[in-house]
């Protein structure tokens, strides 16, 4: 047990973690100062880039790529099976979070909705389609709200 933190630790790299209980699929391709929170599914071959931090209670289909520097909030999902369940991965449409993006609570990114770099999309959306990179999106489905730089200066 983890003091400082509260959880037990799964140590996934000599920077990276994850706290339990979660499940880590097989050939997961993980980056350094990246934090997976507890209660999160990781499907079979991700990749999560550098500085990442996904929050708990996500599920991250098989084969996802996400970039670095990129926020989860907690409670999304990210679907791989546009026709489920296939059980065909040669059918499957992983999806790709892009560096610097931020994923808020509660989403669900579709198969093949991709999310361009730096984009935003917000807490509860729907994302259908591809996020082009530097927009922030919301709603369901979720549709163009303003650019990163307008959402960056309500900081």
């Amino acid at each position: 047990m983890d003091d400082d933190i509260g959880g037990d630790r799964i140590q996934l790299s000599p920077s990276s973690c994850a706290y339990n209980p979660c499940y880590i699929g097989k050939n997961l391709h993980i980056g350094e100062d990246v934090t997976i929170g507890s209660m999160c599914h990781v499907g079979r071959n991700v990749t999560i880039g550098n500085r990442t931090n996904i929050q708990g209670s996500n599920y991250i289909a098989d084969g996802t790529t996400i970039g670095s520097s990129v926020f989860i909030g907690p409670n999304s999902t990210i679907l791989n099976d546009k026709y489920p369940p296939s059980g065909d991965p040669s059918k499957w449409m992983a999806v790709q979070i892009e560096d610097n993006a931020v994923i808020g609570g509660g989403c669900t990114i579709l198969p093949g909705a991709n999310v361009g770099d730096s984009a935003v999309l917000g807490g509860g959306s729907v994302l259908t389609k591809p996020l082009p990179s530097g927009e922030v999106w919301v709603g369901n489905p979720a549709r163009f709200l303003m650019t990163r730089t307008e959402y960056d200066a309500k900081e």
